[in-house]
C-alpha cells in the first residue's frame, strides 16, 4: 500500500496497466463518469429551498450552502493513481458522506474509552434532553450508527417526523413525512437525517469538543489532508460544553451545514479504511471498527455503521465486502478491499453509479474479483 505524501504534494501515478488496469477499457469508463452528470442543479440553495428533499416549511434551510461545481472524481489502487477526470481539488458539499464521517468519529471515541460499549444507553452517558424519557432513553449507541433508533422529538427545530418513512428501499409506497408509528428502539430501519444529528450532538457531549476540531487533529492532519474542508453546523445548532457556545455539526447537508471537501481528501478517507483504520504505520480507528462498520444491520443487509454495504450484490461487478459512502447528488466514496481500488466520484448521476463501478470492474486485467 501507498500512502500519499501531505498536501499540497500530487498523488503518486502509474500507467493503468501497471496497476492492473486495461488502458482503454479504463478510459472508456473514466469518459463514461465524466458524462454521466447528476440531476442537482449548480445553484444547490434553490434546489433545497424549492423542495428538493420535502416541501415547506419542513425544507428550511438552517445551515450554508454552496453552488456545486463540475464533475470530477479519481480511481487509486493501492494508493496509486490510475485515472482521474475533472479538478479533483475543488471543494464542494458531500452531503451524507458526512454520516460515515461521524462513524470514524465514533470509532474514534470508542478507542478513546469515551464509547465503551456500543450496546449501551446513550443516556447512560450523555446528559441532553434528547434522551430523556423512557423511548429516546433506551437508545443505545449501535441503534443510532445503524439508523435503528426510532429517536422522537425535535432536535435544532427539525422534527423526526420530517424523514419518518424515509426507507430508500420503499420510497414511493408512502409519502416522506406520513405519520408513521413508530416501533421500538431498534426494531426498525429509517435512513432518518435528524436521527443522524441526534448522533452528532451525542458525539458532541462525549468529546466536550467540537467535532470538527476532533476530524482535523484526529483523521485529516494524521492522512495528510488539504486545509480545503470545513464541517459547518447551522445557526439553530449551538449548544453549551462547559459553558462555552459551540456549533453541533449535521451528518450531511439535507438543511444546509456539513462537510465541504473535495476529491482528494476522500480518498485519503477511503486509504484510511482500506488499510483498517492505520496511514502509514499509524493506527487511528481502534484495531477491528472497520470490520464493524461493514457488519450489515439485521434488519438492512447493505447497511453498517452509516457505511452502505454491497453484501446483496446492489453493485453486482464490485466485491460485496465494499464499503461506500454516499451523498445526495451523487457524492460517492467506493471502497473495494478484494481489488484495493478506491474511488471517488463526485457529482455523478446516481442512476450511473452502478454502471461506473462495473466499467471499473471490467477494465481490470487481473481476476482476484470476490462474488
Amino acid at each position: 500500500m501507498t500512502f500519499p505524501a501531505p498536501h499540497p504534494a500530487p498523488f503518486p501515478e502509474a500507467a493503468p496497466e501497471a496497476l492492473g488496469f486495461d488502458p482503454a477499457t479504463l478510459s472508456e469508463a473514466v469518459a463514461f463518469a465524466a458524462s454521466r452528470e447528476t440531476p442537482f442543479p449548480r445553484d444547490l440553495l434553490a434546489h433545497l429551498e424549492g423542495g428538493h428533499f420535502e416541501a415547506a416549511p419542513d425544507n428550511e434551510v438552517l445551515g450554508p450552502v454552496q453552488a456545486r461545481g463540475a464533475p470530477n472524481g479519481l480511481i487509486l489502487r493501492d494508493g496509486v493513481l490510475a485515472a482521474r477526470w475533472g479538478n479533483t481539488r475543488q471543494p464542494d458539499m458531500t452531503f451524507s458522506v458526512a454520516k460515515s464521517c461521524l462513524s470514524v468519529l465514533a470509532g474514534i471515541a470508542h478507542g478513546d474509552g469515551l464509547i465503551p460499549d456500543l450496546d449501551a444507553p446513550v443516556s447512560a452517558s450523555v446528559d441532553d434532553p434528547a434522551f430523556d424519557g423512557p423511548r429516546d432513553g433506551a437508545i443505545t449507541w449501535r441503534m443510532l450508527l445503524q439508523q435503528t433508533s426510532e429517536w422522537e422529538g425535535t432536535l435544532f427545530g427539525k422534527e423526526d417526523r420530517i424523514d419518518r418513512g424515509r426507507d430508500l428501499a420503499s420510497e414511493g409506497k408512502k409519502p416522506k413525512g406520513w405519520p408513521r408509528p413508530l416501533a421500538a428502539p431498534g426494531a426498525h430501519w429509517e435512513y432518518n437525517d435528524v436521527r443522524v444529528n441526534v448522533l452528532s450532538l451525542a458525539l458532541l457531549r462525549r468529546f466536550g469538543r467540537a467535532l470538527p476540531d476532533i476530524w482535523q487533529e484526529r483523521v485529516m492532519e494524521p492522512i495528510g489532508a488539504s486545509p480545503d474542508w470545513r464541517w459547518e453546523g447551522y445557526r439553530t445548532s449551538v449548544v453549551d460544553i462547559g459553558g462555552e457556545p459551540v456549533v453541533s455539526v449535521p451528518g450531511g447537508g439535507h438543511w444546509g451545514g456539513g462537510i465541504v471537501t473535495h476529491a482528494e481528501d476522500q480518498a485519503r478517507l477511503g486509504l484510511l479504511m482500506l488499510n483498517d483504520g492505520t496511514w502509514d504505520g499509524r493506527r487511528i480507528l481502534p484495531e477491528g471498527w472497520v470490520a464493524a462498520s461493514g457488519e450489515p444491520v439485521a434488519l438492512h443487509p447493505d447497511y453498517g455503521l452509516l457505511w452502505w454495504l454491497n453484501r446483496s450484490g446492489r453493485f453486482p461487478a464490485a466485491d460485496r465486502n465494499s464499503l461506500v459512502a454516499v451523498g445526495a447528488g451523487g457524492n460517492t466514496i467506493w471502497i473495494e478491499p478484494a481489488s484495493r481500488i478506491v474511488a471517488v466520484f463526485r457529482w455523478l448521476h446516481p442512476d450511473a453509479l452502478a454502471e461506473t463501478v462495473s466499467r471499473i470492474a471490467e477494465a481490470r486485467t487481473d481476476t482476484d474479483r470476490t462474488a
